[in-house]
């Protein structure tokens, strides 16, 4: 893979930073943490790209026709306000704005929630077990409800976890693709989407923690969940890309 992947939309860049395939152990049985990120498991994720950043309003305004639902504004904050639906939408007007310019065959889309994690723990560096995403000082990565002045900030202002990633822990909870479950019994060890057929679940996954949110939400292995039409002024999302 290459060391990252630039997408110009229209004349806004957009930074994908590749994630080596390989195997972790997910999930979290400290004794703070709540039963949903039990029980902890193998899984094995193949190779993608992930965002640098959350979505920022400056992509999102470029490709939704100069829309912006969000509460704080500014271009090089990340979008909120925004649904797991609206993010379906952006994701599928991006790759047809796109369709020239991607990898063959790679698509746009949500990252999983073992794909998150896998990222937000460092990849390959992630025997190093950092608590966050590229620390165990919250302060050196993320805005949470200590240092945030309740409101969302510009992203990559924090250091990056040890993929070049920014802003995985705090800022904006970000959504995933998959189906929420209460835990992780009969979770996939592939890494793919946990996604409920014929018909979907009612909620959708959420991870990183936000600016309105203590530190233990904004862990690595955290999760919570909300309806896919909710729209909440510290969640937004960022995007992943991969062969399909």
């Amino acid at each position: 893979m290459h060391a990252h992947y630039k997408e110009i939309v229209s004349s806004h860049e957009l930074l994908m930073l590749p994630v080596e395939g390989g195997s972790f152990v997910m999930g979290d049985e400290h004794k703070d943490l709540w039963d949903g990120c039990w029980p902890v498991h193998q899984v094995a994720v193949t190779v993608f790209y992930i965002g640098k950043y959350p979505v920022t309003q400056a992509l999102w305004k470029a490709v939704m026709n100069g829309e912006n639902p969000s509460r704080f504004q500014g271009d090089d904050l990340p979008v909120e306000q925004v649904s797991w639906d609206d993010a379906q939408l952006f994701i599928e007007k991006l790759n047809v704005m796109t369709k020239f310019g991607r990898p063959a065959n790679h698509f746009y889309r949500l990252p999983t929630e073992a794909e998150w994690e896998f990222a937000a723990r460092g990849g390959k560096y992630h025997a190093e077990g950092y608590k966050y995403a590229g620390s165990d000082r919250l302060k050196d990565v993320g805005w949470f409800t200590e240092n945030s002045g309740s409101e969302t900030k510009p992203v990559g202002l924090k250091y990056p976890n040890q993929l070049g990633i920014h802003d995985m822990s705090g800022n904006v909870w970000e959504w995933c693709e998959d189906d929420w479950h209460d835990n992780y019994q009969g979770a996939p060890e592939d890494g793919r989407a946990w996604v409920d057929t014929p018909k979907r679940g009612a909620y959708r996954v959420l991870r990183g923690g936000s600016w309105a949110f203590t530190a233990l939400y904004c862990r690595a292995a955290f999760r919570h969940h909300l309806s896919p039409a909710g729209r909440v002024n510290d969640l937004g999302f960022r995007l992943a890309l991969s062969l399909q």
